[in-house]
């Protein structure tokens, strides 16, 4: 027992050693599993042969990792997407596995094996892409929606791949395989109800196995969750899941059929269903922690003498692999018309192997269709690989990326011809509001945005705006700023925003800066840097559905009014004395103790005001609802025509 739990606690602080600091340097979880799994393997020799007893049961995760995926599959979403999905990523597959097929088979390999290779290169991680893309703010992008399409059919064409790869199990190793259990003397035979069974009977069992899967998902699936929900125990519903999951992996198994196939089914079924959520909550967890362990021991088992043996061949390997699977990306991009940047990201993005390469190579193996060598020398294809991931990434954003937006600011810069009270730096979902607002007041604005499609869709809808950067001086020069009251500062990049109210509060003082935060801390530098009033973008959408919510548990409207100026108030008072914290913190520590202490200070105020008694007081901004003074528009027109 001493002995289970010095390998559990080794595997877990490897872990927890690696992965943060691997996704620290944007490497990703996913990597940070494999060097955890490298350093306690192959360098420093803590783990040894159990290493291998634990990855069967650490594929487990793959098998949750594929319900998960199933249970994200709603038929809408699917249809929505259906032709980059079915066309992008099956001639994705398709061409990559045919492309690595003909290779292999050219340097003289079988055509079973020749198109095992090809089947398991033609996945790329989805892991490392969709973390990455969350990181860098990719998601939206066309290359981003593009490249997740893609791995989406890859995810799905995992299914027919585990059940396909059995058919091309070579005999020689099937022999030698039945002859070295025999010298053992191992009589362990793998359970299954259709070992003995004819081909008509074999073929009813598994269509029943499958439409028991299907329908029962459907119709016993509801009535047994309401069941245990009913109870109350958390940990009942947990078990319950984990017991769907197990059960038809189970099943599957007896059948001869893969366990990822039926929970991929059984997660399909369930989609729809209003358990979804809190199957996928129950679910996620095991799965992650099964990934984990799963890539911590194919790094473990990496066999570094055969990297040193055959350096220059496995290193080779890896770049041709990587290089042949970006050219079929990028044909694949200018049939399917993806333009510019979106283009080299969809083609870089997936260049690697993924995470499912080690699932199928493991799967080979055990099947008799790789021999355990090339198996190995793959492995390490698969893994340098992804290694080798983070670095495309870099060469997109510090290459490719600045190329094309340089291709775009070749633009010439429209000519700004009015001339407005009021500048507005960025036209985006913030900078359009305020400018409409201003606008249908007969307030006279400049609007002026770096991206030229966003320009051009404002001219679209009869919106004025210009293209240019409004941090450049001259522009803002050309812009009239010399003569205007107001400058918004709406730009989407923090470090230019704030550069940009340095600049003009020292050249322009008498020009009242108004800027939007994205967060507490860029208000902080914002207002560092000189910025008169400063609003975060979340703040007031916040504070009014809160008080929505109030109200719909039945908090009477006109006491969730009082409430929010009350917390306004507080937030106002208390502010002042925070960003003080916050710039006597030194640089890089900014929010100190003296800090949280204050701000802790601040929710208990919130608290205590929230519970006072209204009373008969009119707060000042309850007050300051009055009509404005005759002729004030007229003022404001006045003070235009002056400037």
């Amino acid at each position: 027992m001493t002995g289970y739990f010095l390998q559990a606690f080794i595997y877990l602080i490897a872990a927890v050693i690696a992965v943060p600091i691997a996704k620290r340097l944007g490497l990703g979880s996913v990597l940070g599993y494999l060097i955890a799994g490298v350093v306690i393997g192959p360098v420093i020799g803590l783990v040894g042969d159990e290493t291998t007893t634990i990855q069967h049961f650490a594929e487990f995760g793959v098998v949750m990792m594929l319900f998960l995926v199933g249970l994200e599959l709603e038929p809408k979403m699917l249809w929505a997407m259906r032709n980059r999905l079915i066309g992008l990523g099956g001639l994705q597959v398709g061409g990559t596995t045919a492309a690595v097929m003909g290779i292999a088979m050219l340097f003289g390999q079988p055509w079973n094996i020749a198109l095992t290779i090809g089947l398991i290169f033609a996945l790329s991680s989805t892991a490392i892409v969709l973390q990455t893309f969350n990181e860098k703010g990719l998601n939206k992008t066309e290359g981003g929606q593009n490249a997740f399409s893609v791995l989406l059919f890859q995810d799905i064409a995992v299914i027919p791949m585990l059940a396909f790869i059995p058919l091309l199990a070579i005999p020689e190793l099937v022999e030698a395989s039945k002859a070295l259990a025999d010298t053992a003397n191992d009589h362990h035979a793998e359970l299954s109800i259709v070992a003995h069974l004819p081909s008509w009977a074999y073929g009813l069992v598994v269509a029943g196995s499958i439409a028991f899967v299907v329908i029962g998902g459907h119709f016993l699936s509801r009535p047994l969750f309401r069941f245990v929900a009913s109870s109350g125990l958390r940990e009942i519903f947990t078990a319950t899941a984990l017991m769907l999951v197990v059960g038809i992996a189970a099943l599957m198994s007896l059948v001869g059929l893969s366990p990822a196939l039926g929970t991929f089914l059984a997660g399909v079924v369930l989609a729809n269903s209003e358990f979804r959520h809190e199957l996928e909550s129950n679910i996620d967890p095991f799965k992650g922690l099964l990934l984990g362990l799963f890539f911590i021991t194919v790094g473990a088992g990496i066999d570094f003498g055969i990297l040193f043996n055959d350096f220059a061949l496995i290193i080779g390997l890896t770049i041709g692999v990587m290089v042949l699977k970006a050219a079929v990306l990028y044909v694949l991009a200018l049939i399917f018309r993806i333009k510019d940047s979106n283009r080299w990201l969809f083609t870089l993005s997936l260049a690697q192997a993924g995470e499912f390469g080690f699932v199928l190579l493991s799967f080979t193996v055990q099947n008799h269709v790789l021999p355990i060598d090339i198996a190995q020398t793959l492995s390490l294809v698969v893994a340098l690989s992804m290694f080798f991931t983070p670095g495309l990434f870099i060469l997109f954003d510090k290459v490719i990326l600045p190329r094309f937006e340089q291709k775009s600011n070749d633009r010439e810069e429209d000519t700004i011809e009015d001339k407005g009270l009021v500048i507005i730096a960025g036209i985006g979902r913030f900078g359009q509001i305020v400018n409409r607002l201003l606008v249908t007041n007969n307030i006279p604005t400049v609007a002026v945005d770096y991206q030229a499609d966003q320009v051009d869709n404002m001219r679209r809808i009869n919106t004025k705006a210009y293209y240019g950067d409004a941090s450049k001086p001259d522009l803002l020069h050309t812009a009239g700023i010399e003569h205007a009251k107001l400058l918004v500062v709406a730009i989407d990049n923090q470090e230019t925003s704030i550069e940009m109210v340095k600049y003009v509060k020292h050249t322009y003082p008498h020009v009242k800066v108004l800027a939007r935060a994205f967060d507490r801390g860029h208000g902080y530098l914002l207002r560092q840097a000189g910025a008169d009033i400063i609003e975060s973008e979340t703040y007031h959408s916040a504070l009014e559905l809160g008080g929505k919510a109030m109200v719909e548990v039945g908090v009477h409207p006109f006491s969730v009014e009082h409430k929010k100026t009350m917390y306004k108030n507080v937030e106002d008072k208390k502010s002042d004395l925070l960003y003080e914290a916050w710039a006597e913190g030194s640089e890089g520590e900014r929010f100190d103790n003296n800090y949280r202490d204050l701000f802790i200070h601040l929710e208990e105020h919130i608290a205590e005001a929230m519970g006072r008694d209204r009373g008969d007081k009119h707060s000042v901004t309850e007050r300051g609802w009055t009509p404005p003074p005759k002729n004030y528009v007229d003022h404001i027109k006045d003070d235009v025509i002056d400037a």
